[in-house]
């Protein structure tokens, strides 16, 4: 399949997701650090299961490879980012929190460009220029 695909099932997925997320907060009186926790044990469950096979991979990553892993994926987007998210679950509509939290593609072109050495095309400024207009469109107000 096409990484485009991948992406899109991305969307659909975090984009229901976070329905029943927020649902299950709300319902259970949780707090954003309880959903987070709930969420996280079953994502190890079934990615730990899933990912078996290739842990054979993890001493030949190399130290540096594992400790952008751990500092990107586990500290920053794992733990900071999801309670964050969390909590503006917890607090605010969906149709406002979910827009500002999915601008994530626009802080990670922007890491690209700025230590990735991605190019700038136009297509991608546009691209990111209409992402921010879309969110100022829906949060306004």
């Amino acid at each position: 399949m096409k990484p485009q695909l991948f992406a899109l099932i991305t969307a659909i997925c975090w984009g229901v997701g976070g329905y029943f997320e927020k649902k299950g907060l709300h319902l259970g009186n949780l707090s954003p650090t309880m959903g987070i926790t709930i969420r996280t044990a079953v994502a190890f469950i079934i990615l730990g299961i899933a990912s078996y096979p290739q842990w054979k991979t993890l001493p030949q990553a190399g130290s540096k490879a594992l400790l952008y892993m751990i500092i990107g994926g586990g500290l920053v987007a794992g733990a900071v980012g999801m309670l964050a998210f969390y909590t503006a679950l917890k607090g605010a509509p969906l149709n406002r929190v979910m827009p500002i939290a999915f601008t994530s593609p626009l802080f990670g072109a922007l890491m690209g460009l700025a230590f990735g050495g991605e190019p700038l095309t136009v297509k991608a400024a546009v691209g990111m220029a209409m992402t921010v207009g879309g969110i100022v469109l829906l949060t306004i107000g």
